[in-house]
């Protein structure tokens, strides 16, 4: 078997990478530059940034993947209201250009692809103290979530109308070792690290610490995506949470990694690390996903925390 991960030097890439070479499928890969994926063996990477319909059909049709995995594009919520336009060109056109390309190439009866969403595209539901099951409607709060939401809809619109095999992911907070800057225990791990090395004040800088999130091992998020992919084909054309079902403060986020380090740190509110639009309670119900597939969590959160503050110490 084989599968072409598109965006394959990022986070999730490289853990589905090497996910996938574990399960015996042969990885192919989609970069619009070479690096991070030094990690992982045997990876055959193509410089692609999917703006040529043209250019990803002769690829399918060179490669002949079973599974597509489309991960490239923009990941930032913050970075989405700073550069809205970019984030839609990103996220949408080039998510369109690969499912065009999909359709118009000669592996459109065999191949099955996952889109890759998020739980931003759910937005402010009516009832926040209930999980969001994928029957919510769609009330984006930033241009991100906008981006992802469309992707949905057009993941949908391919299958009716083409018959195309599509199935949309909308994974909640996946965190783990390798995440880049920006996201909230990445920062958090990157600062603890940085005071465990200097001298003087140990102080750390965070936004939002009451709200609540539901936080998922990226490891764990890689075995969802490829077990919705394995599935029979009546997962194809519908939309799958991956996510633990758990709320989490980011307040106990934030005072277990400060356990695991022998540092006496202070903490600070640093307003510039807030959103202009922030959900208090999100939370996110996976039954869906776990009645099709019977995919559940390996990784605790103590285990991932403790591995993300492990990989920044060894860089």
């Amino acid at each position: 078997m084989r599968a072409l991960i598109t965006g394959v030097n990022g986070f999730v890439g490289n853990h589905l990478a090497k996910y996938l070479q574990s399960q015996g499928i042969e990885v192919f890969g989609t970069t619009s530059q070479i690096n991070g994926t030094d990690d992982v063996s045997n990876l055959n990477i193509y410089m692609n940034d999917l703006t040529s319909e043209l250019s990803i059909i002769k690829l399918l049709n060179e490669i002949q993947p079973d599974h597509i995995y489309h991960l490239a594009g923009q990941s930032k919520v913050k970075e989405s209201w700073d550069f809205k336009v970019a984030t839609i060109n990103t996220n949408v056109n080039l998510t369109l250009n690969l499912l065009e390309a999909a359709r118009k190439s000669s592996i459109f009866d065999k191949v099955r692809i996952l889109t890759v969403g998020s739980s931003e595209e759910y937005g402010r539901v009516n009832d926040m103290t209930l999980p969001i099951d994928e029957n919510v409607s769609l009330k984006p709060t930033n241009p991100y979530g906008i981006s992802k939401a469309t992707i949905s809809y057009f993941a949908k619109q391919y299958f009716d109308a083409y018959g195309l095999k599509v199935v949309h992911a909308r994974p909640f907070n996946h965190i783990g070792p390798g995440q880049k800057q920006g996201f909230v225990v990445t920062d958090f791990s990157s600062q603890i690290v940085k005071l465990e090395k200097e001298s003087g004040d140990k102080i750390i800088r965070v936004g939002n610490l009451e709200a609540q999130r539901d936080f998922t091992d990226v490891r764990d998020i890689v075995r969802a995506y490829y077990k919705l992919l394995m599935t029979a084909s009546r997962s194809f054309g519908d939309v799958y949470n991956v996510c633990s079902g758990l709320p989490i403060t980011i307040n106990s986020i934030l005072h277990k990694l400060l356990s695991f380090s022998d540092q006496n740190i202070e903490v600070v509110i640093d307003p510039s690390k807030l959103r202009p639009i922030d959900i208090p309670l999100y939370i996110g119900n996976n039954q869906k996903i776990k009645e099709l597939t019977g995919w559940k969590q390996e990784f605790s959160l103590d285990t991932t925390l403790s591995d993300v503050l492990d990989y920044i110490r060894k860089q």
